[in-house]
């Protein structure tokens, strides 16, 4: 169990560190930009754009769950998705070259290098939940209204994302010393992911024997219960919620792990 407790111990003892290194990565994200954080938002409602005119208008998409759904509704439930994928697709973007790209903190013995993806991950996070606050926003303005109430499921569904990213990232970030490549292979499988995820369509429309290996990946039922929970009022699964955890708890011991297992050699192969 003491094992098991290390990364949050990691986190509370270097909490001063997480912070500091969370700013520097949120001011180099957008360093050299006009817009500066502006394209925080922007971004994300741009991609909305493209996939609400892709998915909504052209091909006439819905999630089919509630009744009397509006393009309106589409776009709410849609950009959802995007916003929780987005913590997600970055880390699996960023995440092999973390370590590479600061060969100097891999020198100082001292540096705690498991910080610098923790960091990354909580800048990732720190955009999702802007982006997640301007749906809480305009929600209300759906059919299906607002609800105060549907906010205390927030949490409970960003905590297992963030155990998850936290764990892709830590074991990314090592395999990526040894394994270049890695960094050219995870756009694609990010595609993957984002479209395994239930970002564009509901679970309930995936054929049986294929959603049984799908819901492999949790992020699809972190966006399915989080739709359910936030925008259309519904009961969420407390299974599913214990799947989730558990999953993505696996994820975060076994990156956390790996990295901890291939850190005293980083600097041999930089």
């Amino acid at each position: 169990m003491r094992g098991l407790s290390n990364p949050f111990s990691l986190l509370w003892r270097h909490r001063d560190l997480v912070v500091q290194f969370t700013q520097r990565e949120l001011r180099r994200r957008t360093k050299g930009n006009r817009l500066g954080r502006v394209w925080v938002i922007l971004s994300p409602l741009l991609m909305l754009a493209l996939y609400l005119f892709v998915f909504g208008l052209i091909m006439g998409g819905r999630f089919g769950v509630i009744k009397d759904e509006t393009t309106y509704d589409f776009a709410l439930a849609l950009f959802l998705g995007l916003s929780i994928f987005q913590t997600l697709g970055d880390t699996l973007g960023n995440g092999p070259l973390l370590i590479i790209t600061q060969p100097n903190f891999v020198k100082k013995v001292v540096f705690p290098l498991e910080i610098i993806p923790v960091a990354s991950v909580m800048a990732s996070m720190y955009n999702s939940l802007l982006s997640i606050a301007l749906i809480l926003v305009v929600a209300p303005f759906s059919h299906v209204g607002g609800s105060w109430m549907s906010l205390l499921y927030l949490p409970l569904l960003l905590i297992p994302l963030t155990f998850l990213s936290l764990g892709l990232s830590w074991g990314l970030s090592a395999i990526g010393v040894y394994l270049r490549d890695t960094a050219q292979i995870m756009p694609l499988a990010a595609q993957i992911v984002m479209f395994s995820s239930a970002v564009f369509y509901s679970p309930d429309k995936i054929p049986e024997p294929a959603l049984r290996y799908l819901r492999l990946n949790p992020v699809l039922d972190i966006c399915d219960q989080a739709r359910r929970a936030i925008l259309w009022h519904m009961p969420i699964d407390w299974s599913v919620v214990l799947w989730i955890y558990v999953s993505c708890f696996l994820v975060l011991i076994a990156g956390y792990a790996a990295f901890r297992r291939l850190r005293p050699f980083f600097a041999e192969v930089l």
